[in-house]
């Protein structure tokens, strides 16, 4: 394999990772990265600013969900962009800054224009570093694309020594960047669903970025189901149809006081991707810090959001494209006519003894919505379960002491599903008595 710039493989390395455009004011400090640009398929959007360059590229990370690639120089040009770099930071957008730097061997001198990126942008950047070797550029790149999209995303700021950018090396590049999605749980999606059930004055607020028109248009079809009232967090009104019925306003500047007088009156606070910072908050006074009076939900694909500023009554780590599509499993509250309460899943003989444990039926979903039988179990007579499903169940294992700690109460079954226990063989059809058992949709 014939030996690569710095600037060579920096550049081949954006095509592997699939960069879209690069936004840029030319600068001396990293002419081997334009020169290597010349030759490449990206497009190049040269700008007047740095500023401008690091809001187009924070714009465009906004747009498509891949992080906006801004190019500028050292000193001055690192200074201008740093508004982009902030506005990425406070949006939670994916976000590559590369800035040229002065040469290895001139660092701790004050060389022309020479700046320390880790100090100057550690407090708004997600990672900032500084690539020191020409054969580890294929790795500080896949890193910087990794770090800017997971969790909560935001910028990566990397420095470019013009001495590492002229600088042979052979290096393979690694395998594109992709996604990582933090998706809920079967046990937080089922709870989810039994706290909307019991709800009565419920309303959503959605926010942050991660999401996509598919997760967009399952949240419209969920907040229907459930009759949610949506609200759109501060710079988020694309997140919901601001003509639907179930559309409530803004959460913003200048927001509506009967908006706000509802949220506060709410029993239950849906909020999916959002933050909840400053300015959705009313500068911190929608909701009591650190506990909410009301029951509030939490959706955040990164952990470390989850209860740093409002204690969440449920804390849901998942992306809001992961929750949206496991939110299309849940079903609306239940009718009024609720059916009777129903027995436990354990059976009597004609004699009028329990078969034991070993009977017990343990069920699963076989299909989203056709058929309902039990795994298979070690006894000799395991009985089996069928039953029709309604559209909208999904394939998940319960037991039957789960089921009855994750089913709402008796009086809110509704929206259930019948079931028989019939023997498993005709020789023991007289040890069991057929018993309906139910099993919410989730």
């Amino acid at each position: 394999m014939a030996q690569k710039t710095g600037g060579q493989l920096l550049v081949e390395a954006l095509e592997t990772h699939g960069a879209e455009r690069v936004f840029c004011v030319p600068g001396e400090s990293y002419l081997a990265v334009l020169d290597a640009l010349h030759d490449a398929n990206i497009p190049v959007t040269v700008c007047r600013q740095e500023g401008g360059a690091a809001m187009m590229a924070e714009a465009h990370g906004k747009l498509t969900g891949r992080p906006g690639i801004c190019m500028v120089t050292r000193g001055p040009g690192a200074t201008n962009a740093s508004a982009g770099v902030h506005v990425a930071a406070q949006d939670s957008t994916p976000m590559i800054l590369f800035i040229g730097q002065i040469e290895r061997g001139m660092r701790e001198r004050e060389a022309f224009q020479e700046v320390d990126y880790r100090q100057m942008f550690g407090g708004i950047a997600k990672w900032v570093a500084e690539i020191d070797h020409a054969d580890r550029v294929p790795e500080f790149i896949s890193r910087a694309y990794h770090v800017a999209t997971s969790g909560r995303p935001g910028p990566v700021v990397l420095a470019l020594p013009e001495d590492t950018l002229v600088e042979l090396a052979d290096v393979n590049q690694p395998e594109p960047w992709k996604q990582v999605e933090t998706h809920p749980g079967l046990t937080q999606m089922a709870d989810l669903q039994k706290r909307l059930w019991a709800a009565e004055r419920p309303i959503a607020i959605l926010g942050g970025s991660r999401w996509t028109a598919e997760a967009v248009a399952a949240f419209t079809r969920f907040a229907e189901r459930f009759e949610l009232p949506v609200a759109c967090s501060f710079r988020r009104q694309m997140l919901f149809d601001n003509l639907h019925p179930n559309y409530a306003g803004d959460v913003g500047i200048g927001a509506n006081p009967k908006l706000l007088a509802r949220i506060k009156a709410s029993d239950l606070v849906l909020l999916v991707g959002g933050r909840l910072s400053e300015m959705p908050s009313q500068s911190y006074t929608l909701l009591d810090i650190p506990q909410p009076s009301q029951q509030f939900i939490h959706v955040y694909p990164d952990p470390d959001e989850l209860g740093r500023v409002y204690r969440p009554s449920l804390a849901i780590n998942a992306s809001p494209t992961a929750f949206c599509k496991a939110a299309e499993g849940c079903s609306r509250r239940p009718a009024t006519n609720a059916r009777a309460p129903l027995k436990r899943l354990t059976q009597t003989t004609s004699h009028g003894r329990a078969p034991g444990r070993r009977r017990r039926a343990r069920c699963r979903w076989q299909a989203s919505w056709t058929i309902w039988r039990p795994t298979p179990l070690p006894a000799r007579s395991s009985p089996m379960a069928r039953a029709t499903m309604p559209p909208g169940c999904t394939a998940s294992t319960v037991s039957a002491s789960l089921a009855r700690r994750l089913l709402p109460p008796p009086a809110q079954w509704g929206m259930a599903c019948q079931a028989q226990l019939l023997p498993s063989s005709p020789s023991r059809s007289r040890m069991w008595s057929a018993l309906p058992v139910t099993a919410a949709c989730r």
